[in-house]
């Protein structure tokens, strides 16, 4: 901006400097294309509006009031076009087609569910709990001594096999079952003992609909003077009428390498309610678990006398008990990552 050098000049050059502002400030079309525009005329350092500013200690007396009047003015009018120009601009964003069509249903979230097997092993430990059991875990990698040889496992015994178990390392395992937590239970203190342990398993199983490489189990193990099979059968058939509802049990004759005698426990099919059908295989009977009274090797192993104490343990699959109470077809579906198998089973 040239120096006016009269008064008039300095007239003209505010109303060249509002012209420009007013002009650029509706040619905006966008409100960052607007505060640029700002910037150029309004700006606190560069902006144009300044350099009148810095003119008006140039004129003395009646010039410099009238000077610093017109200066007022014009920035007060650029101020008033740029409120003008920022309040049409947001009007017109406001009253644009959206970029979506609001018409469509909206996308619906998906809310999961606790996981089935989670589901199970909570209430089964909730009903030992009430019998005066806690709860025990322990490590998912094993020595062969805690997996196998503590639970009376025989060196040539096929579990032992790499085609059936899964080895970290030579004498390491992904543990099988959750036994090797009864050894370390016993170990920890003497008698009375009563805990329940859930945990993750592992075993060289095909991917199929019945079994899974990895899988959840619970026991329990139980141990003191004077306890026997007596105690073994009632507690779990407590058990089956609290989980199930009332329902009929039975046992059969088995064989274990850490329990003797050793039995498997069935429930009344919860679908044929004992008259056979397909998922029961005609026998009207669907097996939970397998039990029996713990060996005395077992008991030595982990430092309890056998003369003195016995005990009982069972162990069970959760996700098969899963499979049974909510109608699932295939185990790999437990695995699933689609959230709506979950709100399935949430209903």
């Amino acid at each position: 901006m040239p120096d006016p050098t009269t008064l008039s000049d300095f007239e003209a050059a505010a109303r060249a400097l509002r012209d420009a502002a007013t002009s650029a400030f509706a040619a905006a079309s966008s409100a960052d294309a607007l505060e640029l525009a700002r910037t150029e005329f309004l700006g606190r350092a560069n902006g144009r509006i300044n350099e009148l500013q810095r003119l008006v200690p140039s004129f003395t007396g009646d010039d410099r009031r009238i000077a610093g009047r017109a200066f007022n003015d014009t920035k007060n009018a650029l101020e008033s076009a740029l409120a003008e120009r920022r309040d049409a601009l947001a009007s017109a964003a406001r009253t644009a087609a959206p970029s979506v069509d609001l018409t469509m249903p909206a996308r619906r979230q998906y809310v999961g569910a606790e996981h089935p097997v989670t589901r199970v092993v909570e209430e089964i430990v909730a009903i030992f709990r009430e019998l005066g059991f806690t709860v025990a875990a322990g490590p998912e990698a094993e020595t062969e001594w805690y997996n196998f040889t503590a639970l009376n496992f025989p060196e040539d015994h096929p579990a032992l096999d790499a085609h059936d178990t899964m080895y970290l390392a030579p004498g390491v395992v992904l543990r099988t079952h959750t036994s090797p937590v009864q050894i370390r239970s016993m170990q920890a203190g003497p008698p009375p003992i009563r805990v329940v342990i859930p945990g993750n398993v592992y075993r060289l199983d095909p991917f199929d609909a019945s079994h899974a490489p990895m899988f959840a189990q619970i026991e329990g193990l139980a141990v003191d003077e004077g306890i026997s099979f007596v105690d073994l059968k009632a507690t779990l058939a407590h058990f089956a009428n609290r989980f199930f509802g009332p329902t009929r049990t039975r046992f059969r004759p088995s064989y274990f390498p850490f329990t003797e005698p050793s039995a498997e426990m069935d429930i009344e099919c919860r679908l044929c309610h004992g008259s056979g059908c397909p998922a029961c295989k005609g026998t009207g009977w669907m097996e939970i678990l397998g039990s029996g009274m713990v060996h005395p090797n077992v008991l030595e192993a982990a430092g309890v006398d056998s003369e003195r104490y016995t005990g009982w343990a069972f162990g069970m699959g959760p996700a098969r008990i899963a499979l049974q109470r909510y109608g699932i077809p295939d185990i790999r579906l437990l695995y699933d990552s689609d959230v709506r198998v979950l709100e399935q089973l949430a209903r």
